[in-house]
C-alpha cells in the first residue's frame, strides 16, 4: 500500500512554560462533517495508521460515516450525536468527557468549528497537545471576491490536514499518499451490482447532486449525458444520491434502460463504498462522491459551477483534464463561492457552458484506455 517516512515528536509546555517532550500514544482526530471533507481525511489517516500501528487513533465524526474508516488498522470510532448526547454546550462538555474517558493524549482538529474548538481548549488546559486546521479563510475569500479576485491555486484540503499532524510533530511526505485498496463485495452488493454483467463491461458511477444548487449540473443536460453513455451497451451506469427527491430524479434519468441501476435507496452506505471502489469511472459534481471514488484510485470526472478546484477541494490524484470547469470567458467572476452556496446575478446558468458532448467525450476517452 504505502510507505511513509514519518518522524514524530511533540512538545508540551508546563505551567512554567518549560518545554517537555512526550510520546503520543492515542490521538483523537476530529472532523464532524461534511461527507466529502471527512472522505478527504481517509488517505492521510490510513497512511498514518499503517506506518504507526503503535499509535491508537480515535476518529470523532458522525455515525453514518464510520464505514469510511472500518478498514484502517488500530483505528476506533467515536460517534458524535449532535441531536442527543452531544447536543448544545452540555453536549460539548459530554464529548470532552467521553474523549477523556478513553485516555486520548493528543487532539488533531481537522474541522476547527465551535464544538471542536471548545473540546480542544479543554484538553489544552490540561497540557494535552492539540493542533487545528488552518482553513485559509483569507485566501479563499480573495479567490471568490467579485472585485480584485486573486485567481490562483490554494493549498489542498489534504495539505491542510497534513499540516495539523505536522504541528503535533508527525512529518508526512505528501507524495507518499496513495490510493486505498478496493473493498471486497458483500453478497448484497454483488447481487445488486450484477456481477453476471461480468467485468468486461465498463462500470460508470454518476453522482449528479450536491448540497448547493450552484454546484449542480442542470438536469436536462445531465439527462443528455446519461442517454449518450447508455447508448454504449458495454457501459453499466450506477446512479448515486440520497433521499426521496433525489431518488425520484434518478429514476427519471434511468428511464427504461436495463443497463442503468439506481443505487440510492438500494444499498447502505458501506455497500455503496464497496461498489464505488470497483468503478471504472465516477462522474460527480464538486461533492462527496467524487472524494469517495478518488480514494480508491477510481478515475473521477468532476463538473464545477460556482466553485473551482483552486479552492483546494479537487479529488485525490485526478489530472487537470478530468476537472471540467464552467467557462470563465463567459463568466469571468467565477468562482463566486467556496462552497457553492452564494448566488450571483447572471451566473445561475454558468454550468450550461459545460456541453454534454464534451463531458461524454472525456468520459469515453478515459474508459477506452481501461
Amino acid at each position: 500500500m504505502m510507505w511513509i517516512q514519518i518522524q514524530y515528536y511533540t512538545k508540551l509546555k508546563n505551567k512554567n512554560h518549560a518545554v517537555l517532550s512526550t510520546k503520543i500514544t492515542h490521538i483523537a482526530v476530529i472532523r464532524l462533517s461534511a461527507m466529502g471533507d471527512v472522505a478527504m481525511t481517509v488517505p492521510v489517516i490510513s497512511a498514518f495508521a499503517k506506518r504507526h500501528p503503535d499509535i491508537k487513533l480515535t476518529i470523532v465524526s458522525r455515525k453514518f460515516l464510520k464505514p469510511l474508516f472500518d478498514a484502517i488498522p488500530n483505528c476506533e470510532f467515536l460517534a458524535v450525536d449532535t441531536k442527543g448526547r452531544h447536543k448544545g454546550f452540555r453536549g460539548i462538555l459530554q464529548l470532552y468527557q467521553d474523549l477523556k474517558n478513553i485516555e486520548i493524549d493528543a487532539i488533531a482538529d481537522l474541522h476547527n468549528v465551535l464544538r471542536s474548538k471548545v473540546v480542544r481548549y479543554l484538553f489544552s488546559a490540561t497540557n494535552i497537545p492539540t493542533a487545528a486546521i488552518d482553513k485559509g479563510r483569507k485566501e479563499k475569500k480573495a479567490l471568490v471576491n467579485l472585485k480584485n479576485k486573486d485567481f490562483k491555486q490554494l493549498k489542498t484540503s489534504m495539505q491542510r490536514y497534513l499540516e495539523v499532524f505536522e504541528d503535533l510533530g508527525f512529518l508526512i511526505d505528501e507524495s507518499s499518499i496513495v490510493f486505498l485498496e478496493k473493498l471486497p463485495f458483500s453478497k448484497k452488493t454483488e447481487n445488486f451490482a450484477g456481477i453476471l454483467f461480468e467485468k468486461y463491461s465498463k462500470w460508470i458511477g454518476i453522482a449528479p447532486f450536491a448540497q448547493h444548487d450552484g454546484k449542480v449540473y442542470p438536469s436536462d443536460l445531465m439527462q443528455k449525458v446519461i442517454e449518450q453513455l447508455a447508448q454504449n451497451s458495454s457501459n453499466i451506469l450506477y446512479l448515486f444520491g440520497a433521499g426521496p427527491e433525489e431518488i425520484r430524479q434518478l429514476n427519471i434519468y434511468k428511464g427504461s434502460h436495463d443497463t442503468i441501476k439506481v443505487v440510492a435507496g438500494n444499498l447502505k452506505f458501506a455497500q455503496e463504498l464497496e461498489l464505488i471502489s470497483h468503478l471504472d469511472l465516477m462522474l460527480s459534481m464538486d461533492s462527496g462522491n467524487a472524494h469517495l471514488a478518488a480514494n480508491y484510485g477510481v478515475a473521477v470526472v468532476t463538473l464545477w459551477g460556482a466553485t473551482h478546484p483552486y479552492a483546494g477541494f479537487a479529488p485525490l490524484g485526478q489530472p487537470n483534464e478530468y476537472l471540467i470547469t464552467s467557462d470563465r470567458a463567459q463568466f469571468p467572476l467565477l468562482p463566486t463561492s467556496v462552497y457553492g452556496n452564494i448566488e450571483v446575478p447572471g451566473y445561475k446558468d454558468a454550468m450550461r457552458s459545460i456541453l454534454p458532448e464534451r463531458v461524454v467525450e472525456i468520459i469515453e476517452e478515459i474508459i477506452s484506455e481501461k
